[in-house]
């Protein structure tokens, strides 16, 4: 039987799910998600959204690394906004930052000297 001391597995939500999933075949998902201290309704989403491959999302992953690459791995979020608004796509910089972020994508110009 589960304890509570699983939940504190710190583990990340996408972590708890996989081992929510995993678990599921031998109790009840109820019992499993009071355990986790997840609710099934956020379960239930989080299985749905797995399910649908978010095109325009994959079609801005493209987008930004084929800018990066384009700029020899010197531009950064603020950069690479700018040129994709240039070519008319209205996206904001946290967005391709975050984006930048899942391709594992870092521009290689180094940051201004803070002198002290």
């Amino acid at each position: 039987h589960f304890k509570k001391g699983y939940r504190a597995l710190d583990v990340g939500r996408d972590r708890t799910y996989e081992v929510i999933d995993q678990i599921c075949g031998n109790e009840s998902i109820e019992l499993i998600c009071a355990v986790f201290d997840v609710a099934r309704s956020c379960l239930y989403a989080h299985r749905e959204r797995a399910r649908h491959i978010d095109v325009e999302r994959m079609a801005l992953h493209s987008r930004v690394h084929e800018l990066f690459v384009e700029s020899r791995s010197s531009a950064g979020s603020r950069s690479i906004m700018g040129m994709m608004r240039e070519e008319g796509t209205a996206i904001g910089r946290f967005k391709v930052s975050r984006l930048m972020e899942e391709l594992g994508l870092a521009c290689k110009q180094p940051g201004s000297h803070a002198y002290k």
